[in-house]
């Protein structure tokens, strides 16, 4: 199994301003002086966590997946972040995993009905992992990321993505939820957040973490603005299944 470069983008982002948005980290990923495998950006990274849907929703194939696509042809990469959709006569706050074969998606399935994102999005309905460089990635959001049945390994992923506007009111939570699912579930996990605040007054402390499936820390941006690389190390994951192998007594569930 080869080593895995992953790239955080954090940052503030301009209120449902799609372009201005693209424009500023299209800039941050084209200064980037590493050569990277995978570039996470935040949820709702063209709008910030708006619930004006039908507003901001794009079509599919439209000017964000192509933005993606070029990035990802132009550095030779995958990138992931989530944005709002327009589908199925409705929205999904849909996070889109781009390569340069193509792009994959993956619709939120717990919508934060704290601030209503039920009532204006619809709920995806499956899990999705994307096979990239060798690595089997789960892909999430935000709130998810409270859910461990839902994010259960099955033996089924390598690592665990979070895309997220998670606020610096419950930064304590993210933090700690992020360690918990990489120990319980022998994975990698990457958890990429926003900084600044948002036009209701929520304020985002960022803490974008990296963290390998012993539960160790092995990035955290803190309130950092910009990109922070790392690099995960496929035999270091293996030896530790190999030496560590508690999923051989896990319990056995289904999922409705």
């Amino acid at each position: 199994m080869r080593d895995l470069s992953v790239t955080l983008i954090q940052c503030e982002l301009a209120w449902e301003q799609p372009e201005d948005n693209r424009q500023q980290i299209g800039n941050v990923i084209d200064r980037l002086e590493e050569a990277t495998d995978l570039i996470l950006l935040p949820e709702m990274f063209t709008t910030g966590f708006s619930m004006n849907a039908l507003a901001n929703a794009e079509l599919p194939g439209g000017d964000t997946e192509q933005w993606l696509r070029e990035l990802a042809l132009r550095h030779d990469c995958a990138l992931a972040g989530s944005i709002a959709v327009k589908a199925d006569n409705g929205v999904y706050n849909r996070m889109l995993f781009a390569t340069p074969q193509g792009i994959q998606h993956y619709d939120k399935r717990h919508l934060f009905r704290m601030a209503g994102e039920h009532q204006r999005y619809l709920p995806g309905n499956g899990r999705v992992i994307a096979n990239w460089r060798g690595w089997r990635i789960l892909l999430q959001v935000c709130y998810d990321l409270r859910f461990p049945v839902f994010s259960r390994n099955r033996e089924d992923y390598d690592l665990a993505i979070y895309v997220a506007n998670w606020p610096a009111a419950r930064r304590l939570h993210w933090r700690q939820l992020l360690v918990a699912r990489a120990i319980e579930n022998l994975a990698c996990v990457a958890g990429v957040n926003r900084i600044g605040s948002d036009a209701r007054g929520q304020d985002y402390s960022g803490d974008s973490l990296v963290i390998g499936a012993d539960g160790k820390l092995l990035k955290d941006m803190a309130n950092e603005n910009g990109a922070a690389r790392v690099v995960l190390s496929g035999a270091a994951l293996q030896s530790y299944r190999e030496g560590f192998p508690c999923q051989l007594d896990a319990d056995s569930f289904q999922l409705d």
